[in-house]
C-alpha cells in the first residue's frame, strides 16, 4: 500500500504544480491513496472554494485536509457537510460544520483508509484540547479493526506539539504528518512502534517567497510600509512537496517513508 501525502497547496502556483506533476507521481510510484492539505488553495491563498476542491478530486486526490484557514471562504460552510472528502480539524468547537475524520476506500477498493485532521493548540486559533480529541479518536478508530491504514494530518505551529502528537499516535496510526508552517523538515523517519512521521511536509507552491506569499509585499508588511497590501500568493514556479509512505497490509504500519520534492526553487 503506497500513500502519497502533500503539504499545504498555496494559491495558483501550488495548484499548477499539482496539475503538472500529480498524475506522473501517482503512476510512477504506484500510489494507492492520495491526501493533500488544501486550506490555502484559493487564488488569494486563503481557504478552498468548491470549484477548486472539485478540481483536486478530478486529479485523483482522495482526501483534502485543512486547518485554521478552512472557513476563510464562506461558501465552504455551505458545502462541507455534504463533501466528506474535505475535512476540517476534528477538534474545532462542537457544532462546527463538516467532519474531522473519515474512512475511505483505496483506489482499488481493497483497503479502508482512515484520515484524521487535527489542529494544534499552541499559537493557533482557539480549539478544543487536541490531545483529548486525539485520545477519543484513537478509542473510536482502531488500526486493523476499524480500518486497514490511517493517516493523521496535524496542523500546528510548533515542532514540539507536532512531535508529541507523533509519539502519541506511534503504533496506532500508519503515518503522522505536520502541516501549516509551509517549510519541509528533514526529520522524515519511522518512529519506534512503526508509525511514519515528518514534523512538517512544507508546501506545494512558490518557495521564492515568504511561506508562499509575495516576498516584496511581505517585507513591506514587516517594515510597516504604508504601501503594504494584504498577503497574496507568489505565483512563480511551484514545488511539489510531501512524502510517500509504503505501508504493510498485515500490520497497517509503515515499512518505508520517502520525501518527495519536485520542481521549483526547492527541487533537489
Amino acid at each position: 500500500m503506497n500513500i502519497l501525502i502533500l503539504g499545504d497547496i498555496v494559491g495558483l502556483s501550488g495548484r499548477t504544480a499539482i496539475k503538472k506533476n500529480l498524475s506522473n507521481v501517482i503512476r510512477e510510484n504506484k500510489i494507492d491513496f492520495t491526501i493533500i492539505n488544501g486550506e490555502n488553495a484559493a487564488d488569494d491563498g486563503h481557504g478552498i472554494p468548491k470549484d477548486i476542491a472539485d478540481e483536486f478530486f478530478s486529479f485523483g486526490i482522495d482526501v483534502i485536509t485543512s486547518g485554521n484557514h478552512i472557513w476563510d471562504k464562506e461558501e465552504t460552510t455551505k458545502f462541507i457537510d455534504n463533501e466528506k472528502r474535505l475535512l476540517r480539524p476534528a477538534n474545532l468547537v462542537d457544532g462546527s460544520p463538516g467532519h474531522g475524520f473519515g474512512i475511505y476506500l483505496s483506489k482499488d477498493k481493497k483497503y479502508k483508509v482512515a484520515v484524521i485532521n487535527l489542529m494544534g493548540n499552541v499559537f493557533m486559533k482557539k480549539t478544543e484540547d487536541v490531545f483529548k480529541k486525539a485520545k477519543n479518536v484513537c478509542e473510536s478508530l482502531i488500526l486493523k479493526k476499524d480500518m486497514d491504514f490511517s493517516v493523521v494530518d496535524f496542523h500546528g505551529e510548533t515542532a514540539s506539539e507536532k512531535m508529541a502528537i507523533g509519539h502519541f499516535f506511534d503504533g496506532k496510526s500508519t503515518c503522522v504528518v505536520g502541516t501549516h508552517t509551509h517549510v519541509p523538515t528533514s526529520d522524515t523517519r519511522i518512529l519506534d512502534k512503526g508509525t511514519a512521521y515528518q514534523t512538517d511536509l512544507g508546501m506545494c507552491g512558490d518557495y521564492n517567497s515568504v511561506i508562499g506569499f509575495n516576498k516584496e509585499n511581505s517585507l513591506k508588511r514587516f517594515l510597516k510600509d504604508k504601501d503594504a497590501l494584504s498577503h497574496f500568493p507568489s505565483n512563480g514556479e511551484g514545488t511539489l512537496s510531501g512524502i510517500i509512505v509504503e505501508a504493510n497490509s498485515q500490520t497497517g504500519l509503515a515499512s518505508k517513508i520517502s520525501r518527495l520534492i519536485i520542481g521549483g526553487s526547492l527541487e533537489k
